[in-house]
């Protein structure tokens, strides 16, 4: 049976974020050092949740599913 390795990346929050994108929202994710890099990113963000411990390695695709984009008003 293999053994995962817990590194230090492994012990820092992780969220699950949808972004502004050119076609409408995007989900990413994103550890939390991502959201202290410039002011820039934070305009971009839509929504943001921490996700469980369980959920960090489930794909884009699947936490799309479970948590649906935000309503974006389009001006």
């Amino acid at each position: 049976m293999a053994r995962t390795r817990m590194t230090d990346a492994d012990d820092l929050p992780c969220y699950f974020v949808w972004v502004r994108g050119l076609e409408g929202p995007e989900p990413q994710k994103w550890m939390a050092m991502d959201f202290g890099v410039g002011d820039w990113k934070r305009l971009l963000v839509l929504a943001y949740l921490e996700l469980p411990a369980d959920e960090r390695r489930l794909s884009l695709s699947m936490l799309a599913r479970r948590y649906p984009p935000p309503r974006v008003d389009v001006s």
